[in-house]
């Protein structure tokens, strides 16, 4: 991918910077998106973050993250719908069109009853979504995490719980990161069609010396980014191309050589 036009970075992905610097060494690079994460907008109010944004001639093109629906008592679920319902606010104040859920898991409970709250949740806030016009998208993560962080681990899933649904605010976030290993990706790519709505990519590294925060730059490991890319393309997915990478061995080098390294990495393996 030479051309930048469909490049965004998660704000998580050069977690050293606040929000100013990102923006401005965002924009000085050429990168046009940003993949906005929640604890970026806390230390101002959203009006300026989005004028920040604006200033720099950047588009958030996703707001990152919400979900965690199941719950052990009515307190827990009262909070996460709370917590969702503001996500929502968040992102239509700095024109994000989406929301990525992250959709949680209670190790308590067990897959069926956590995918039944995730569901219900989820169903909970497809009216508030239409109001702001933002969408909600699931992201299915890796089965590694089906114990505490989503017990949604697959595009097939996503496809099952969006067809109880409806996919009119509701979408999916596909992350090269936890669905590379998927037999049945093709398949299931390909029965989503546009309920693709975000398109993650990185690597995975072999071997993983940290699970949440050892992933790898696109080209560093195992994952065919742009194999996974012309297979979401080819369901009708034609929106941003967001780099997400939890690191910290990258987090800990020059992040402006890193950010060079990003781009670069882009243009070569995605």
């Amino acid at each position: 991918m030479h051309d930048l036009s469909r490049l965004a970075i998660h704000t998580m992905t050069t977690k050293p910077w606040d929000l100013p610097t990102a923006c401005a060494k965002y924009s000085a690079a050429g990168v046009p998106g940003v993949g906005l994460w929640r604890q970026w907008l806390d230390a101002r109010p959203l009006a300026e973050s989005k004028r920040m944004l604006d200033d720099h001639g950047l588009k958030a093109v996703s707001l990152v993250r919400s979900g965690f629906y199941p719950y052990l008592n009515e307190t827990e679920k009262l909070a996460a719908f709370d917590d969702n319902i503001k996500a929502l606010d968040e992102a239509a104040a700095v024109g994000a069109s989406q929301v990525v859920l992250v959709c949680g898991a209670k190790p308590e409970l067990s897959l069926p009853e956590n995918r039944r709250h995730i569901t219900e949740g989820i169903a909970s806030l497809v009216e508030h979504a239409g109001h702001v016009g933002v969408k909600l998208s699931i992201e299915p993560l890796h089965p590694m995490y089906a114990d505490c962080r989503s017990a949604v681990n697959t595009i097939g899933q996503c496809n099952d719980m969006i067809d109880q649904i409806g996919d009119e605010w509701v979408g999916i976030a596909a992350d090269v990161y936890h669905i590379w290993w998927d037999p049945q990706l093709e398949q299931e790519v390909k029965r989503a069609g546009q309920r693709i709505i975000g398109f993650h990519v990185c690597d995975w590294m072999t071997p993983t010396a940290d699970m949440l925060n050892d992933r790898g730059l696109m080209g560093e490991g195992c994952i065919d980014n742009r194999g996974i890319r012309k297979l979401v393309e080819s369901a009708g997915f034609d929106g941003p191309i967001e780099v997400e990478v939890f690191s910290t061995r990258h987090w800990e080098r020059d992040q402006d050589e890193y950010l060079a390294d990003i781009i670069a990495a882009y243009k070569e393996h995605v």
